[in-house]
């Protein structure tokens, strides 16, 4: 274990935080070292593994930060991630950001940090997903001189206590899908009332919440005639706490800079 990577997991106490003490403390190449929630946490002082639903790992839920980490993985809320930031830069802790539904002000703020500890910030950790980005990239590219015209929506699944719509990873889709577009495009959040005809430049977003679906995407191309459908989806969360830490093992080494999972899996 003395090659292990030290990691510190902020957000450990929620679903995602979970997920990632669990999988990190079966995986020899990490030795989790700190696990980070806001202070007033009731399961503050219990053990981070207990939490996870694992054996004790020997590591206490705490609201402070450590001294030495050889990443982060921020699992956590958009209120939480101004403080895993400023903390990682204090310290010069490799960061995986992980969490979703950033303000456009926080990635500034982590574009800019990003210029004196490397990071890697993706909507999605998902290594299907981004597999599946690439491919739509792709099929855009090809589609967007089409006669008669292509029309792409995108329809995104998630359980009932998102917080945020569409997906950070919907909306990700889209910013891919326009650069290969090109030109003006318009971005369309659901439709209501007597709308007119559809445009050519937009791409629709539709947000759907039921249950506990831990995520799904289903990118449409319609066009006169046939129609494809590219649908990614997950069963459980490991798929983005897995993601997560890969990109936590990639991140070892990497000088300062701002990546993504495109980098982590060789897709750039």
């Amino acid at each position: 274990m003395s090659n292990s990577i030290q990691l510190a997991v902020h957000g450990a106490a929620g679903r995602m935080g979970q997920r990632v003490v669990a999988l990190a403390a079966a995986d020899n190449e990490f030795k989790i070292t700190a696990a980070i929630d806001q202070a007033g946490n009731p399961r503050l002082g219990e053990d981070a593994g207990s939490i996870a639903g694992i054996p004790p790992v020997g590591v206490p839920l705490s609201s402070d930060w450590p001294r030495s980490a050889e990443v982060v993985i921020d699992f956590s809320l958009p209120t939480a991630v101004d403080a895993c930031i400023a903390s990682c830069l204090d310290e010069k802790f490799p960061l995986v950001m992980a969490t979703t539904g950033l303000s456009e002000e926080q990635k500034i703020t982590l574009a800019d940090a990003a210029k004196l500890i490397p990071i890697v910030f993706a909507p999605s950790m998902s290594t299907a997903v981004n597999l599946t980005m690439k491919v739509v990239q792709q099929i855009t590219e090809t589609l967007k001189g089409v006669a008669g015209g292509v029309d792409i929506e995108i329809l995104e699944r998630h359980h009932r206590f998102k917080a945020d719509a569409p997906s950070g990873t919907a909306l990700r889709f889209g910013e891919l899908i326009a650069e290969k577009m090109g030109g003006e495009v318009k971005h369309v959040h659901g439709r209501v009332g007597e709308t007119g005809q559809r445009t050519r430049s937009e791409i629709g977003y539709h947000a759907i919440r039921v249950g506990d679906n831990p995520g799904e995407h289903t990118i449409v191309f319609g066009m006169l005639g046939e129609r494809i459908e590219i649908n990614v989806a997950a069963s459980n969360r490991d798929c983005y706490a897995s993601g997560a830490l890969a990109a936590a093992k990639w991140l070892q080494g990497k000088p300062n800079g701002l990546y993504n999972m495109f980098d982590v899996l060789g897709l750039s």
